[in-house]
């Protein structure tokens, strides 16, 4: 049953697609016409497909036949979007899933057995975190969370029971980083795998299996829609994990990306590294004049000198990302002036959206992982986290300062 367009022919520029540009890639990727010749990707609105004749459907099922059966297991549309990640992230193999914690959740189950053992960064999102922590053990699966930057805990962490590695690099919220290169080599030696969460930096900005990782997953929520449509995931990976281990998982428990939403999100493709390098350039400047404001104590930004892992994120990544946190002196009461008193920047917990977004990440978005889980994460009362849209940088440091005095 076929996870990938088929015949290109229609595509000129399909035949040596690989070794095109970003942004090439991003517009003409998978491109898979039907016999209408339309410009835009077709959109395949069906659950089902019908067949010529019974062997037909029986060579389907058997896998003889590679053509579409039924849209929980591939549709057209699905396909082409799974195709164009593909071939932006450089990796084998890409599963469009349901939303991004799909991907997390699917990527980690469809290799764990009761028993293995799961390490992890401590600094995570607060569903990613209960996935680790509650869920997970809830199926005799042992975790351990560790201080992502300390490479000694990971050492001490790993063992041979050690059946994976998860990492959010940059983390949500407060943009810690962890040497990809360092932590896979360290798991690789204990036979883990090692599933990176690349939501923040994009496949535009850090390309974890160029680094040595694993597996790759995405919520394409957040930047690849850009725009705050609908939901979506992926995971990207090796032939051989997707065909033996995720696909039957994911095929049999049913969290799949329906063709719209995927449709949706090839649109996105089309325009992710312009708007993300944009952002990012904007995040930069805002991150920078937020140092000077009075009742700022920290800023937080990947590629600020005062970042802790400057270089480290310098080298793996080629621009710090849409997400600035900083932490205001006065805690919560303080940060929630400030939100009541911007006019441009929205109060949402979404991110990579082109409309500029700020949270309260204790509040919102790691409420549910307790004030001691917060406090181990770095997640404290006076820490905002703001993900920089496309508006004028100009606009959003005025909003920004405007807040500052009318909250102080």
């Amino acid at each position: 049953m076929r996870d990938s367009p088929g015949d290109k022919t229609d595509d000129r520029a399909g035949a040596d697609i690989e070794h095109r540009g970003e942004r090439t890639k991003a517009v003409r990727g998978g491109l898979n016409r039907s016999p209408f010749g339309e410009t835009s990707e077709a959109l395949f609105l069906n659950s089902g497909f019908v067949y010529p004749d019974g062997e037909t459907a029986a060579a389907r099922f058997s896998g003889d036949d590679d053509g579409f059966v039924y849209s929980r297991y591939a549709n057209p549309t699905v396909a082409v979007f799974e195709e164009r990640l593909r071939l932006l992230e450089g990796a084998e193999a890409c599963y469009a899933t349901a939303s991004g914690m799909a991907a997390v959740y699917g990527a980690l189950a469809c290799q764990l057995n009761a028993g293995d053992h799961v390490v992890a960064s401590r600094a995570l999102f607060g569903s990613c975190h209960q996935v680790i922590a509650s869920i997970l053990p809830r199926f005799a699966i042992r975790s351990t969370l560790v201080d992502g930057t300390d490479l000694e805990a990971w050492r001490g962490a790993i063992t041979a029971d050690t059946k994976c590695v998860f990492i959010e690099t940059p983390s949500n919220p407060t943009l810690e980083a962890v040497d990809i290169e360092a932590v896979s080599a360290i798991a690789h030696s204990a036979g883990a795998n090692v599933i990176i969460d690349n939501v923040f930096a994009t496949p535009v900005l850090q390309r974890p299996l160029e680094l040595g990782a694993d597996i790759v997953v995405y919520s394409g929520t957040k930047h690849i829609d850009g725009q705050g449509r609908c939901l979506g995931g992926a995971v990207l990976s090796s032939t051989a994990f997707k065909e033996d281990l995720l696909k039957p998982f994911m095929r049999h428990t049913g969290p799949a990306l329906s063709p719209f939403n995927a449709w949706v999100l090839l649109k996105g493709l089309e325009t992710l590294s312009l708007r993300v390098r944009a952002q990012s350039d904007a995040a930069l400047d805002v991150a920078r004049t937020l140092q000077s404001f009075e009742g700022v104590e920290r800023v937080i930004y990947p590629f600020l000198d005062s970042h802790p892992q400057a270089a480290l994120c310098r080298k793996m990544m080629s621009a710090g990302g849409t997400v600035v946190s900083f932490e205001v002196a006065g805690g919560r009461q303080r940060a929630f002036d400030l939100l009541r008193q911007l006019s441009i920047i929205d109060i949402s917990n979404n991110l990579g959206d082109a409309k500029s977004l700020i949270t309260h990440p204790a509040s919102t978005t790691h409420h549910a992982i307790g004030a001691e889980a917060r406090e181990r994460a770095g997640v404290r009362e006076g820490l905002v986290r703001l993900s920089v849209g496309l508006e004028s940088t100009a606009d959003l440091i005025d909003d920004l300062d405007h807040a500052f005095r009318a909250s102080g």
